[in-house]
């Protein structure tokens, strides 16, 4: 389960009553850091930005049930160790707000000619 940042959680606030207008989350990353998450992140541990593992424009889509899903196949043209992902709403490392950081439970390895369908869905829901 991905962690909603602070950074992220501000600027969807800020978003629904117009007090500012931030980009969409629109970016997916791919990280190598092994950190743990953290409510208050701000970029992911370490920031993939070579070998086809950019941050990248997402498919970004709304399913039922108000959930958010953004889904990017990145292809790789070289080796890779990837820990970590993100959602951003600028496509610049590391510029742009991140809203929610993912620490996978292994290390992803990937080579030259590999390909990684990321998938995010966000929930929202009411608090309990």
């Amino acid at each position: 389960m991905a962690t909603i940042t602070n950074a992220g959680l501000t600027a969807l606030a800020k978003l629904s009553n117009g007090t500012d207008t931030p980009n969409a989350f629109t970016y997916l990353a791919l990280g190598s850091g092994t950190g743990a998450e953290a409510n208050d992140s701000t970029t992911l541990g370490t920031e993939i930005s070579t070998n086809g593992g950019a941050r990248a424009a997402a498919t970004c889509t709304y399913e039922s049930n108000y959930k958010a899903q953004w889904q990017k196949t990145f292809s790789f043209s070289g080796d890779l160790a990837i820990n970590e992902c993100g959602v951003f709403n600028d496509d610049g490392d590391p510029a742009g707000t991140m809203l929610a950081r993912h620490k996978f439970t292994s290390t992803k390895n990937v080579e030259d000619g590999d390909s990684l369908q990321l998938t995010v869905i966000m929930t929202v829901a009411r608090a309990a």
